[in-house]
């Protein structure tokens, strides 16, 4: 008796595998077993001042998933507002302005986001981002699970390549 029980149960779970498989596996295009399809290479910020009310942080993020994805937000613990923005030309004054609508990753491409167009951007800070201290972030996609990552801190105006950058969020106009 108990051994038909077993085989029963067996039978059962053999059975509606293909049914939990589908179900979890849905419309999660940006992940691949347990893995996600989104590679994130170079995450980092630069320190601010004290008294500075945002800051910028930028990553390179691939997209090895066969259906395209989307970056939607992001959070960290260092502010209760992240948002995603572009910095573009308006004649001749740069202009940032948020992305509501978050950054399109598709299929097999890279998005960098660097100074002086697609960023995140750190708002109202309630103390400055320190020089070797990481940043934590949870990156939001749209198919894609979150992502934590730690954005590396580089002294102000540095970028990784070691050049020195003047200006960056502090002069351009919202």
């Amino acid at each position: 008796m108990l051994m038909r029980r077993v085989t029963l149960l067996i039978a059962l779970l053999l059975m509606s595998a293909p049914l939990l498989a589908a179900h979890h596996g849905g419309d999660h295009t940006g992940t691949m077993a347990g893995h996600s399809a989104i590679d994130v290479t170079q995450p980092w910020t630069r320190a601010t001042p004290p008294g500075a009310g945002a800051g910028g942080g930028f990553v390179t993020l691939t997209n090895h998933g066969d259906g395209d994805d989307m970056l939607v937000g992001a959070t960290s613990p260092i502010t209760q507002r992240v948002e995603i923005h572009i910095m573009e030309m308006d004649g001749d004054v740069m202009r940032m302005a948020p992305l509501p609508g978050g950054i399109e990753l598709p299929a097999g491409e890279s998005v960098t986001l660097a100074p002086g167009g697609l960023h995140l951007m750190f708002m109202e800070l309630g103390s400055p981002i320190v020089e070797g201290e990481p940043v934590p972030v949870t990156l939001e996609f749209q198919h894609a699970e979150p992502m934590e990552i730690e954005l590396q801190v580089l002294p102000v105006g540095e970028s990784p390549e070691g050049h020195h950058h003047e200006g960056g969020h502090g002069h351009a106009v919202h």
